[in-house]
């Protein structure tokens, strides 16, 4: 029985790999800038409030849903899918200097929202996870052995999205043990000299994989639930460009996804402010990204 959960969990999840990359593509961000003790236990945490979202959330959520209401899965997936649209254009109109809210001090991260913050997003991606995963599980499975395939997934995708963050965040250190023994000296510096490279590439992807994974729930979760246009253009490209192979077909899907999750998220940080000003809550923007430089507009 053991055998045959295991391998129905990696058989169903097989198809969310997509989503489990943007999932350890997009967490490393919300580590980058804590001090190097701080790293591995914010990490951990987030692992946990992860593995939390699956088990408590989740596949409770997903079971009783399916079996009751399917109906809501499409509206609540475009629900995440906005909240992703949302966080994705806020960064990128960060590079810009343009902040939503005002941070306290210089350099200061608050490591709990910082949590709250990894965990909601990780929720989003999670669910997408689980469900993609729910989907392609044997409808002629029990109950308890499609839960238990289910609580089989939740363990293994955490463990390869977050034991792939934890490599990543601590390379740096392994660098710097590198440099101690002549031997590896020159690829430990190597290593230490490429990290600032390395995150704000891995600060890039996220943000687009948050845009990408976004505009992709919306658009396909709208046409669940009748609104087909953009997913019929979307459809239609993918057909156009067939002859041209699955790669060409997949990266020009990936930036449609994205550019609609961009345009997707502005709409909503709009809103944001706009309730915001009526609130009295100003955005800024900033001089280099440092909050004691910024000036009200």
């Amino acid at each position: 029985m053991v055998d045959d959960i295991l391998t129905a969990a990696i058989k169903a999840s097989s198809k969310s790999a997509g989503v489990v990359i943007d999932d350890a593509a997009v967490t490393p961000q919300y580590v980058h800038g804590l001090s190097p003790a701080r790293e591995l236990p914010v990490v951990g945490k987030i692992a946990l409030g992860s593995i939390l979202n699956k088990l408590i959330l989740i596949i409770p959520a997903a079971m009783l849903l399916t079996a009751f209401a399917p109906w809501v899965l499409p509206w609540l997936l475009i629900l995440g899918g906005a909240y992703l649209c949302f966080e994705g254009a806020e960064k990128v109109l960060e590079w810009f200097g343009f902040h939503h809210g005002h941070e306290d001090d210089e350099g200061a991260r608050d490591e709990r929202k910082l949590i709250l913050g990894a965990i909601r997003t990780d929720l989003i991606l999670s669910a997408e996870i689980m469900l993609i995963s729910l989907s392609n599980i044997d409808e002629g499975m029990g109950t308890w052995t499609r839960l238990a395939v289910l609580i089989a997934i939740a363990f293994m995708m955490t463990g390869i999205v977050y034991g792939a963050v934890a490599l990543l965040v601590k390379i740096d250190d392994i660098g710097w043990k590198m440099t101690e023994n002549e031997a590896t000296k020159p690829l430990g510096q190597r290593l230490v000299g490429s990290m600032p490279a390395v995150f704000k590439v891995i600060s890039i992807i996220g943000t687009v994989a948050m845009l990408w994974v976004g505009g992709h729930l919306v658009v396909a979760n709208l046409a669940e639930v009748g609104f087909t246009p953009l997913y019929d253009f979307l459809h239609l490209v993918e057909e156009a460009l067939a002859p041209a192979g699955a790669v060409v077909v997949w990266v020009v899907d990936t930036a449609i996804s994205a550019v609609i999750g961009f345009v997707a998220g502005l709409l909503i940080v709009g809103l944001v402010l706009g309730i915001g000003k009526i609130f009295g809550k100003r955005p800024s923007f900033s001089e280099g990204g440092r909050s004691p430089h910024n000036v009200s507009v």
